[in-house]
């Protein structure tokens, strides 16, 4: 509602009450002080039931990594505006990257196909990937993908695209490359089955953790060791290896075992290591949930045969399997192989583009996969029938790593929740982020940055507001404290203390359709007088827009939320206010009685200012009213 015209002042045409009511208004607004008339002022009905945030500043007070806010293949202008501290170069292509001649493949993507990726200098493009993610100068950190797969991308002559599956060679395709009428899709046109006696040697060249060691070294060459404020921080061993079956079946067409992938580990992470021996290394990079807890073998033939990699090892699922050789491994060598068990964490619905009613609805139950103990996810994560259909993923990743690998932090590098162009996508990646903060996850990079060639999506701007709501880098605090609410499927809340201004910052998500009036308690904090107000909405969809400040009343924020929103208060710290000590009463002395030195009646021996300006009234009126008497006025 426009504060120019209140509702209050509105009155029936019949009586000529909106003449009466703008000339009141007007007359308000020249005399009246502005809360005044902004108190008189009806607000427009709200659409939801009132809720409730509660604040406590003492309560679940715990470090956020700023890690969690990291994104992949970001332009320089995204990592300065996003104020992202990490860039992921990973994903699919990075799996059989050779740094020695600059090639990727394109794999199940885009028809088995190997490319160039510059001019061959080595390593080239993931050169110019460290100098973009820095070229932010916000201490960005770029964090670089290690192939451990046996055979990394092979050229042509001419530095030409190699195919996986060569029409010419094996026969016709279901699909084939438009743009390459060689290059098939792996499918034979005659059987309709996968081609399996391809030979990997068509696009392969070996790979080896000396030729892995080497690229470390390479970086440490040209940026110095991590230890050093320009040297690389961050490796992952490989991405997603248990879908090296599928994804890169022209070269891997094996299902993956647990043991396959130990291996790999057990030379790769040392092969980092000796490169770099400060650098920080993160494994596991698998896919899903169900990942966590089925090799590739067992994605593939199920866990309950004799031949199945849980039976043979001890009925114990793939993650916790892998942690517990990492930690034998520190026992017998004093050497902590990697720093980090990552996971990739997408949820199982709705489908990404979905922005239904009940797709939106969904999805604001969906993240509680990452946190809630009794949330039954229905969808087909649930189906796989592992703890009766509850992820707890959080907790859970950070339950196997405190019982079988002590020390090693978590990381979720790849998630996105979809529905990006739309305000259901941004609220989503909004608690997706307070979730992250709030439930201990130490590195979180997002796939990728939210926008298309020429638009930067509303989702972008639910990243932007936990690093640099204002343009000035100004961000969510770092010290998690409780925010609790009734339901987080309607409304969820985080909180967090910002150590350089001493101010609290509170983010509040309505996930709902309609606007909802919303109380966020203070507790366990002294604030100042009013909040900075910061929103998107569906009327700032390209922008946060920076609301008046809202007022601060016995240690509360009273406020109507719009419909799908994400609103944070920046709360500054007031003064505490000490109480004046009450003083001892002094008996007052009894006057003694005076004489007057002048002539007649007794009494003090001045005459009061009010009593002196009551004579002088006196004599005016008197003088008034013979002058009135005598026509002299």
């Amino acid at each position: 509602m426009s504060a120019s015209k209140p509702e209050a002042f509105l009155l029936s045409a019949t009586d000529g009450g909106v003449w009466r009511g703008r000339r009141a208004w007007r007359r308000l607004r020249r005399f009246a002080c502005p809360a005044l008339a902004i108190a008189l002022a009806v607000p427009a009905p709200a659409d939801n039931a009132a809720a409730t945030v509660n604040v406590d500043a003492n309560t679940n007070r715990h470090a956020i990594n700023p890690n969690i806010y990291g994104v992949a293949y970001a332009s320089t202008a995204d990592m300065a505006a996003l104020n992202a501290p990490l860039n992921r170069w990973g994903g699919n292509a990075t799996t059989r990257y050779n740094w020695q001649i600059d090639a990727h493949s394109s794999a199940a993507d885009w028809y088995f196909e190997t490319y160039p990726d510059g001019s061959g200098t080595p390593s080239g493009s993931a050169d110019n990937f460290v100098a973009t993610t820095r070229a932010a100068h916000n201490g960005a950190e770029p964090v670089l993908t290690i192939p451990m797969i046996d055979l990394l991308a092979n050229l042509g002559p001419g530095r030409s695209t190699l195919p996986g599956f060569s029409v010419k060679k094996y026969g016709a395709q279901t699909k084939v490359d438009p743009y390459n009428a060689d290059a098939g899709n792996g499918i034979s046109a005659a059987t309709g089955g996968n081609i399996s006696n391809n030979d990997p040697a068509d696009t392969g060249a070996a790979n080896s953790p000396d030729l892995q060691k080497a690229w470390v070294q390479h970086f440490v060459a040209k940026y110095g060791p991590a230890s050093a404020a320009t040297g690389i921080k961050y490796y992952l061993l490989d991405n997603e290896p248990s879908l090296w079956r599928s994804t890169h079946r022209d070269v891997h067409p094996a299902a993956p075992t647990y043991d396959e992938v130990w291996s790999k580990i057990l030379a790769y992470a040392p092969a980092v290591r000796a490169g770099d021996p400060t650098a920080r290394i993160g494994a596991g990079e698998e896919w899903g949930w169900w990942a966590m807890y089925f090799s590739g073998l067992d994605q593939d033939h199920g866990n309950a045969a004799a031949t199945s990699d849980y039976v043979t090892h001890g009925n114990v699922y793939y993650y916790p399997w892998l942690l517990q050789k990492i930690s034998a491994y520190k026992q017998q060598t004093g050497v902590q192989l990697i720093d980090f068990i990552t996971i990739h964490a997408y949820n199982g619905a709705p489908g990404n583009d979905d922005d239904s009613a009940s797709g939106q609805a969904l999805r604001n139950r969906e993240t509680r996969i990452l946190w809630d103990p009794a949330y039954q996810d229905p969808s087909w994560y649930g189906d796989i029938g592992i703890n009766g259909r509850i992820l707890n993923w959080i907790p859970t990743l950070k339950a196997m790593v405190s019982q079988y690998s002590p020390g090693l932090q978590i990381g979720i590098t790849e998630y996105n929740w979809g529905d990006e162009a739309n305000l259901n996508g941004a609220t989503t990646q909004a608690d997706v982020l307070g979730i992250y903060g709030r439930e201990g996850v130490d590195l979180a990079t997002r796939w990728t940055v939210a926008r298309n060639d020429t638009t930067r999506y509303v989702t972008y701007l639910a990243s932007q507001i936990y690093r640099n709501y204002d343009g000035n880098l100004s961000t969510f605090g770092e010290t998690s404290i409780a925010a609790a609410v009734a339901n987080p499927d309607n409304l969820s809340a985080f909180a967090a203390a910002r150590t350089a201004d001493g101010a609290l910052t509170v983010l509040v998500i309505n996930k709902q359709q309609g606007s909802t009036p919303v109380t966020v308690n203070l507790a366990n904090f002294t604030p100042g007088v009013a909040a900075q107000v910061w929103q998107i909405n569906s009327a700032s969809q390209s922008s946060i827009s920076h609301l008046p400040d809202a007022g601060i009343t016995g240690g509360a924020i009273a406020a109507s939320v719009p419909s799908q929103s994400i609103t944070l208060f920046v709360v500054p710290a007031g003064t505490a206010v000490t109480p004046t000590p009450t003083p001892t009463p002094t008996p007052t002395p009894t006057p003694s009685p005076t004489v007057s030195s002048g002539g007649g009646g007794g009494g003090g021996g001045s005459l009061s200012p009010g009593f002196i300006l009551l004579l002088m009234s006196l004599a005016f009126t008197r003088w008034l009213t013979r002058s009135r008497q005598s026509g002299r006025i």
